[in-house]
């Protein structure tokens, strides 16, 4: 795993395709909202461009989210939560997201709402395998 500028980066087993399906069956048992899918790769092909599959999840859950944008209003520009799913030119796949830290810092989250966060450090690295 790194962290460069506030991103953490998983490698993932599987493919772009497997990885967001095993993030779509995660969500659901756990009762997490996908809000959606930006398919960067699909509407490059669209422009009659090229790029490895590129894909972001946008997720969250109105429980966890809104006591912090109560707290710390602009935390909304970085809520709900976000997973990059992106292979590369080796055809290796990644998972990246925003450290919870580094959104905490940003906002000025106090400490005891960071949890509400961090649960997407868990999820990345159960559907990366």
């Amino acid at each position: 795993m790194s962290d460069t500028n506030g991103l953490i980066t998983l490698p993932s087993r599987y493919s772009v395709e497997e990885t967001l399906t095993r993030l779509e069956q995660l969500l659901q048992e756990k009762g997490i909202k996908l809000f959606a899918v930006i398919d960067h790769s699909g509407e490059a092909e669209k422009a009659g461009l090229e790029m490895p599959p590129t894909k972001v999840a946008i997720f969250g859950s109105p429980k966890a989210g809104t006591p912090l944008m109560v707290a710390v209003p602009s935390i909304a520009i970085d809520l709900p939560l976000k997973l990059l799913i992106a292979e590369d030119a080796n055809g290796n796949v990644s998972v990246s997201w925003n450290a919870p830290e580094y959104v905490a810092a940003r906002h000025g989250l106090p400490q005891e709402l960071i949890a509400n966060i961090a649960v997407i450090d868990k999820l990345a690295a159960a559907i990366a395998g």
